[in-house]
């Protein structure tokens, strides 16, 4: 039962993708070389357009798309040829119909592969495309011979189709292979930001099961001394507190643990500095534009290698570039300097923000403090810097700031072995 269902949804025919197809097929085809004598046959983008669109947007069945697209483009360059010369429908249809078997060789070729599983091959479906083509077109040829009486086939002009489908249909895999790669690395982008978001909850959760740690032994060491006093009634309360925040941290512990677990998977690849902080600046250029500010980023990097410590880099380059595009009022730069120094890996970001007041520096990595309040007066919660110190020791590095004449500066020095760079 399973099987069939699974069967019918293969076969379920998308009917806008199958006219979108045929229609941008028939119409790209007007866009033509004709090689031979006369007009018959022609070299057109109608080819290319269908192939790539086989690839992006399958109808579901190939078959089906190979009959309706050559049926359409019969049709359409029918009636661009009527419109043109006082050829009638029939004589018309007549003269374009070998067309058809093109697209229906093309498509078949493709079914009876089961082109899906060639996707991740460009060169075999390369491969593939050419000869399905060449076989296409010399079968649309060769009937074009028997019914309209043309001249045979020389030599030269198989090699000529031969050719033609060669060029064509490894421009088309190369197309939708770069198509396919932009997309991979828009959600390999979107999985990084997730995960390093993901990296920074998870240390808070953990400085959170810390302290609930330490609410539990307060609670159990009250009860003891309630009971001691023999105050049952309250003992009871301060039992059942303890029991309460203890299971609170056993939830917490299980979250710890997933999410721990998926960072960790993220960690497994590696990742280019240089990689990294484009989509640091990529992401908070938006996040500048979605504040409606103007912030010019400026990148100088002297080293670049591949990471296996790309999540908690990025969680922390992240949480303190946003940082300094919120300390910009309306127009400012960001300044970020990457080096090596003794072994370490040093990151330098300056920012023309409002700066830091001298004294408050001491005590800016503490949980609670924060400079930002919203429109109502509400200040923000202030854990931003003190998860980027956590995740530079975690790393076994240093983070300094330093409040310059305009703007602050932050420097942070993590050792190169621990980023696991290779």
């Amino acid at each position: 039962m399973i099987n069939k269902q699974l069967t019918q949804k293969e076969h379920k025919i998308d009917t806008a993708a199958l006219l979108l197809t045929a229609l941008l097929t028939a119409i790209a085809g007007e866009f033509k070389l004709i090689p031979f004598n006369g007009e018959s046959f022609r070299f057109g983008l109608g080819s290319i357009a269908f192939f790539l669109l086989l690839l992006i947007r399958p109808a579901g069945s190939l078959p089906l798309t190979g009959v309706v697209t050559g049926l359409t483009v019969v049709v359409f360059r029918t009636g661009v040829e009527m419109t043109s010369t006082s050829v009638s429908f029939l004589d018309g249809f007549q003269h374009h119909l070998p067309t058809m078997l093109y697209y229906v060789v093309f498509a078949m070729g493709f079914h009876i592969i089961h082109f899906d599983k060639y996707r991740d091959s460009p060169l075999i479906l390369g491969a593939w495309a050419s000869l399905f083509e060449f076989v296409g077109n010399s079968s649309e040829s060769i009937m074009r011979i028997v019914m309209l009486d043309r001249d045979g086939l020389l030599l030269k002009d198989l090699a000529l189709i031969a050719g033609v489908a060669i060029l064509r249909s490894f421009f088309v895999v190369g197309l939708y292979s770069s198509i396919m790669i932009s997309e991979q690395k828009n959600r390999v982008r979107e999985m990084l930001g997730i995960g390093s978001n993901l990296y920074a909850e998870s240390l808070y959760l953990q400085k959170s099961m810390n302290h609930i740690e330490q609410v539990t032994a307060a609670s159990h060491d009250l009860y003891r001394k309630l009971k001691q006093k023999d105050l049952h009634e309250l003992s009871v309360q301060a039992l059942a507190i303890a029991q309460e925040i203890h299971e609170v941290k056993k939830d917490n512990q299980r979250i710890v643990a997933g999410l721990s677990n998926i960072t960790k998977e993220k960690s497994a690849d590696f990742f280019l500095l240089s990689d990294l902080f484009e989509l640091v600046i990529t992401s908070n250029r938006k996040y500048s534009e979605l504040l409606k500010r103007t912030v010019d980023f400026r990148l100088t990097m002297s080293v670049d290698y591949e990471t296996a410590k790309h999540i908690p880099l990025l969680a922390l380059l992240n949480n303190v570039t946003a940082n300094a595009v919120e300390s910009i009022a309306h127009k400012g730069t960001v300044d970020i300097q990457v080096f090596d120094e003794a072994d370490d890996l040093c990151i330098t970001i300056r920012d023309t923000g409002k700066g830091i007041r001298k004294e408050d520096i001491p005590i800016l990595f503490e949980p609670g403090y924060t400079t930002k309040f919203n429109e109502q007066g509400v200040a923000a919660t202030g854990i931003g810097l003190s998860h980027v110190q956590q995740i530079v020791q975690t790393l076994q590095g240093e983070i300094h700031i330093e409040s310059l004449e305009i703007g602050t500066a932050i420097q942070i020095r993590i050792p190169s072995h621990t980023l696991g760079m290779r």
